[in-house]
């Protein structure tokens, strides 16, 4: 009896634990759900003017709007979109009297490239971007290929000779060719809280059912 009281015990404690695991997880779900909710809300705020200074923890997501000279000169950062296949995004910096600002103007394929001509007055809008794309495993940009694998803002900043902000582009008149506008959106920030949840939860009903399968052997035994 004493045997089959700790089983019991341990079963409890086991599906206690797993189960405030999966609650856990349903909380962060729900505030992770809450911080898109408020980044997809910056995201389409009614566009103010581009600031002359930027905070990166006050300012990220903000809306702007801008009107510039394309310079001339861009960055292709290699990437990958799903249905699409391999693009290249494209970072150009703009002239605005007499600062320099990046944009993310969009992507185009490799076949395309050619067709890429950016000179000329534009009026932009987009959301002001910080992206935290580089780690240790990321290799140097390719500068004689021009060629690039992250969004590097600081880098990129120095490369152009640029303010250390990156504005990426909902729409740009005009619109140079080849290019597809990407605008920004929550799409890539994960949110893989459910699925911890679910594994949680179904982990706490495989003890229940371990922990009963292995009560009906305990006490089948005794009967025997």
């Amino acid at each position: 009896m004493k045997r089959i009281l700790f089983i019991v015990f341990v079963a409890l404690v086991g599906t206690g634990i797993l189960m405030s695991l999966g609650k856990w997880q349903l909380d962060r779900l729900a505030w992770k759900q809450q911080i898109l909710r408020n980044i997809e809300t910056r995201i389409t705020d009614p566009e103010i003017p581009l600031p002359t200074t930027f905070d990166p923890a006050v300012d990220k997501y903000q809306s702007v709007s801008m009107r510039g000279t394309l310079r001339g000169d861009y960055i292709r950062v290699l990437g990958s979109l799903k249905l699409v296949g391999a693009v290249n995004k494209i970072i150009a910096p703009v002239v605005i009297d007499q600062r320099v600002i990046m944009v993310d103007l969009g992507y185009l394929k490799e076949e395309d490239l050619e067709r890429l001509a950016l000179s000329g007055d534009v009026a932009i809008t987009g959301n002001l971007h910080w992206p935290d794309e580089t780690d240790s495993y990321t290799p140097p940009p390719d500068l004689g290929r021009n060629l690039w694998f992250v969004r590097d803002t600081a880098a990129m900043a120095q490369h152009f000779g640029a303010e250390n902000v990156i504005v990426v582009a909902k729409s740009i008149d005009p619109l140079p060719a080849a290019i597809t506008i990407m605008p920004l959106d929550t799409t890539g920030i994960p949110n893989d809280h459910l699925n911890y949840a679910i594994t949680w939860f179904s982990l706490a009903v495989v003890w229940i059912a371990m922990s009963a399968l292995f009560i009906w052997r305990t006490r089948r035994k005794k009967v025997t």
